[in-house]
């Protein structure tokens, strides 16, 4: 199989280097590495990696902004956040920007390479007790007036039509479940799950399963 490219950005040179190192002994493709947040999105525009590992804070912009950075350049770029911080505000800004994913740097290394394992699949990956505030956080956002709906509070007619299967996975997105679980849940092989989930954002005209998860809450998908 073609490995994992993932570029890493952290101001620490020990630090961005023994992950760098780590990544490779694990069998990923480390195509670029940077100190710099604004050299990060130019270097990461021509070194294409399939996920970056980026810390929040660096010296010239923010982690979020270089997020927001990445994602313009790259809309299929998935991005885990490695951080020091486990704030509440920084992990919401950092999804609310585009990561995939959060872990704190206190993560022992076998969890860090399943988390950029699982992040390369699409599954978003948090450090414990991050995603359900995440969760939580786009059930607050629901509930305010930006849920689409079509008359007398129905569904949007002018939604892309899902399949059965689809709108069932999309469900199971909603609650929080990684794609292991719901392909335990129904049966289903790891690959057919993550197809769905990828024909699903294809209609939808979204890039990540953060966007699917709030899209699915605003939907009430979740209850």
């Amino acid at each position: 199989m073609t490995p994992v490219r993932v570029m890493v950005v952290d101001d620490h040179p020990m630090w961005r280097e023994g992950v760098a190192r780590d990544l490779t002994e694990a069998g990923f493709l480390v195509v670029a590495t940077s100190g710099e947040g604004r050299q990060a999105v130019r270097v990461a525009a021509a070194a294409r990696p399939d996920v970056v590992v980026l810390d929040l804070q660096l010296p010239d912009i923010s982690g979020v902004e270089v997020v927001r950075g990445l994602r313009a350049a790259l809309p299929e770029v998935r991005v885990l956040m490695l951080s020091a911080s486990g704030e509440q505000q920084s992990v919401l800004d950092a999804v609310k920007a585009g990561a995939t994913g959060y872990l704190v740097k206190s993560t022992a290394p076998a969890e860090f390479l399943d988390a950029v394992r699982r992040t390369a699949a699409g599954d978003p990956v948090f450090t414990p007790g991050l995603a359900g505030l995440v969760l939580g956080e786009y059930r607050r956002l629901a509930a305010g007036p930006a849920v689409k709906t079509g008359p007398a509070g129905g569904p949007d007619p002018g939604a892309p039509r899902l399949t059965d299967r689809e709108t069932e996975v999309l469900r199971l997105v909603a609650k929080g479940m990684s794609y292991k679980q719901i392909a335990q849940r129904l049966g289903l092989s790891h690959r057919t799950v993550q197809n769905h989930v990828q024909n699903t954002l294809g209609k939808l005209q979204l890039h990540n399963r953060v966007e699917l998860t709030r899209y699915a809450i605003e939907r009430g998908l979740d209850a």
